[in-house]
C-alpha cells in the first residue's frame, strides 16, 4: 500500500476514478466485491502518513455519516410526497429506526463544502448535531476532524470518494452497498493494523462458520466481547438470506474497549440493526451488564490466553459451575461465562486457542473434564493457521449446548461429541493470511448439520468423527480433533505394489549414480589444488 505523499494529480485521480466505477461492479450477493477493494485502495492512498489505527476512524466516520444522511433523505422524500408537515417531525423518522439528520449535518452540505478549508470543523459540527438529535448515538461518533494534523485537502478528497458509494442506485440498494463497504473497510484496516487489528475484527469467513453452524433464526443473540459487531452483522445476514424476518432476533453485546464499542455501534447502525450493546471499561467478567439475561445463541471470539483478567478477584463467582478458572488464563472463564448465559436450549460457538482443548495447567483439565461429563460440549473444530490478523497461535472452535436431547429437527446427541479437523482447509489470500472458501464453509457446516439432524452423517477419516464420551474419557478428556479423526485414507490407484516398488528402486539407483558422479567431480577439483582425500 502506498505510504508516500502522492502528487496532486495522482491524489485527484485516486479520489475520482473509483467513484465513477462503483455503480455496476456488484454481484449482489454480499461477498467481497471488486469495487470494495478498489475503493479501499483509493482511500488508503489518501491517508498519506496517517497511521491506519487513526485513519480508520476518519474514513469509517464519513461512511457512517453518508449512510445515515442517505437513509434520512430517502425517508424525507417519502414523507414530503405524502405529508410535508410530517417531513419536519423527528419522531416520524425515529419511529422507523431512521436517524434525524439536522440540515447542516446532511451529506449534501458537506459535499458542497468539501474543498473549503473549514471542512474539518463542518464535519465535527455535523457529528455533534447528529448526536444531540439522536440520544442513542451519544458519545459514539468521531469528532476530531478539525485537528491540525489532519490534512483538509485529504478530507475533501475522501468526501468526494465516499460521495460516489451507491450513487445512482435505488435507496435500499445504496444502503446495502454502504453497509458492505463499511464492513470491508473494517477488515481492511484490521489487516493494516496487524496484531492490533484483531482486537476489533474477527475474519468474516470464521464468523460465517460460527453463524451457519448455530443458525440463529429466532431468539436472543449475545456476544460478551463483541468487538466491532461482526457476529451480529453476519447473524442478521443469515436470517435475511434464509427468508426470515430480521425482527425475529434480538441482539445484545458488551465491549470493554470504548473505541471498539463506537465502531460496533456505527457498524450496526449502518446496517440498520437495532441492538443493545453495552460498554464499560471493566468488561464482562467484572461488570456483567446483562447478568440476569439468558440467550438462545452466543457467538464470541474472546482474546486468547489472557493472563491479566483479574481472576484473583473472582475466586468464588457463581459462574464457575465447573471449577474456578486459573488466575493466569481466562480461557475457561470465558467458556463458563458463556455457559452461564445460555438459556435452557441455548447453543454457543466460541473461538479459543487450541491449547484450551488439551491444557492440563492450573486445573484447566479438571474444568474441561467436568464440562465433558456434564455433556455440554457438542462439537470441536480445529482451524488452520493464518486465519487471524492478531495472532499466529493455532485456534479452534468450541460449540456448547445446554440441551443435547434433541427435539424439532435435532436428534438426541447425548453422550456424543463431534470432532472436525479443518486444518487442511482454507486458501491463502495474501502472503500471511488464509480464508475459508464458500466450499470450505459448506463442507464444515454441512457435516455438523448432518450429524445434529441425523441426515446421512458418516465419519470421514482425517476430517470428522463422532466420538462417545467413553472414548473422550479414554483420551484423558483431551478435545483435540486430531486425536479422534485419524489419518485420511490414501487415494487408491491402479498401480500394483511390485510396479510401485520397481519404480522406487529405479529412482533410488538413479540418485546413487548421481551421487557417485558428484563425489568424483569434487575429488578431481580438490586434487587440482593439492588436497587429497
Amino acid at each position: 500500500m502506498a505510504r508516500g505523499r502522492p502528487k496532486k494529480d495522482e491524489r485527484n485521480s485516486a479520489s475520482a476514478a473509483p467513484a465513477k466505477s462503483l455503480k455496476n461492479k456488484g454481484n449482489g450477493n454480499g461477498a467481497n466485491l471488486g469495487f470494495e477493494a478498489q475503493l479501499f485502495l483509493a482511500a488508503d492512498k489518501l491517508r498519506k502518513n496517517l497511521e491506519p489505527s487513526d485513519y480508520k476512524h476518519v474514513a469509517l466516520g464519513l461512511i457512517f455519516l453518508k449512510y445515515i444522511s442517505n437513509a434520512f433523505e430517502a425517508k424525507r422524500a417519502a414523507l414530503l410526497a405524502d405529508d410535508p408537515a410530517a417531513a419536519e417531525d423527528p419522531d416520524e423518522y425515529l419511529a422507523e429506526n431512521v436517524f434525524w439528520v439536522p440540515k447542516q449535518a446532511r451529506w449534501s452540505h458537506l459535499r458542497d463544502n468539501a474543498k473549503q478549508p473549514t471542512i474539518g470543523k463542518l464535519i465535527d459540527d455535523a457529528m455533534s448535531e447528529i448526536e444531540k438529535a439522536n440520544p442513542s448515538l451519544k458519545g459514539v461518533l468521531p469528532k476530531d476532524y478539525n485537528r491540525p494534523a489532519l490534512d483538509k485537502v485529504m478530507l475533501g478528497e475522501l468526501i468526494d470518494l465516499v460521495s460516489g458509494i451507491g450513487m445512482g442506485e435505488p435507496d435500499d440498494k445504496a444502503k446495502d452497498i454502504l453497509g458492505r463497504v463499511y464492513e470491508y473497510f473494517l477488515g481492511g484496516f484490521a489487516g493494516s493494523e496487524g496484531k492490533r487489528g484483531g482486537e476489533f475484527y474477527t475474519p468474516r469467513s470464521v464468523v460465517r462458520v460460527l453463524v451457519e453452524m448455530l443458525e440463529p433464526y429466532k431468539g436472543r443473540v449475545y456476544d460478551p466481547c463483541c468487538g466491532s459487531g461482526g457476529m451480529f452483522v453476519q447473524s442478521e445476514k443469515f436470517v435475511e438470506t434464509h427468508g426470515g424476518r430480521i425482527g425475529d432476533i434480538a441482539i445484545y453485546g458488551q465491549e470493554s474497549n470504548y473505541t471498539t464499542w463506537r465502531l460496533a455501534k456505527m457498524n450496526l447502525a449502518v446496517r440498520g440493526i437495532d441492538a443493545d450493546i453495552r460498554w464499560n471499561n471493566e468488561g464482562s467478567f467484572h461488570k456483567d451488564e446483562l447478568k440476569d439475561l439468558r440467550f438462545d445463541y452466543i457467538l464470541a471470539n474472546p482474546p486468547f490466553n489472557i493472563s491479566d483478567w483479574g481472576g484473583d478477584r473472582l475466586r468464588e463467582d457463581a459462574r464457575w459451575t465447573y471449577g474456578a478458572p486459573p488466575v493466569g488464563n481466562a480461557n475457561y472463564g470465558w467458556l463458563q461465562h458463556i455457559l452461564w448465559h445460555l438459556g435452557p436450549n441455548g447453543t454457543a460457538g466460541v473461538v479459543l486457542a487450541n491449547g484450551s482443548m488439551s491444557s492440563g495447567q492450573s486445573g484447566e483439565d479438571a474444568i474441561r473434564r467436568a464440562m465433558i461429563e456434564a455433556d455440554v460440549v457438542d462439537c470441536m473444530i480445529a482451524l488452520p493457521g493464518q486465519l487471524f490478523y492478531s495472532t499466529q497461535i493455532p485456534a479452534g472452535l468450541w460449540f456448547l449446548a445446554r440441551n443435547k436431547k434433541g427435539g424439532g429437527k435435532l436428534r438426541d446427541r447425548r453422550g456424543e461429541v463431534l470432532f472436525i479437523d479443518a486444518r487442511k482447509h482454507g486458501t491463502l489470500v495474501d502472503r500471511t493470511r488464509k480464508e475459508f472458501s464458500d466450499e470450505d464453509v459448506a463442507k464444515i457446516v454441512g457435516v455438523y448439520h448432518a450429524w445434529r439432524q441425523d441426515k446421512g452423517y458418516a465419519d470421514v477419516a482425517g476430517f470428522c468423527r463422532s466420538a462417545t464420551l467413553e472414548e473422550v474419557k479414554s483420551h484423558n478428556y483431551v478435545l483435540t480433533p486430531g486425536r479422534y479423526v485419524g489419518a485420511a485414507d490414501v487415494e487408491e490407484d491402479d498401480v500394483t505394489f511390485p510396479e510401485r516398488f520397481a519404480a522406487l528402486r529405479a529412482k533410488l539407483d538413479e540418485q546413487f549414480m548421481l551421487g557417485d558422479k558428484l563425489a568424483a567431480t569434487i575429488r578431481a577439483k580438490l586434487a587440482r589444488i593439492g588436497v587429497s582425500d
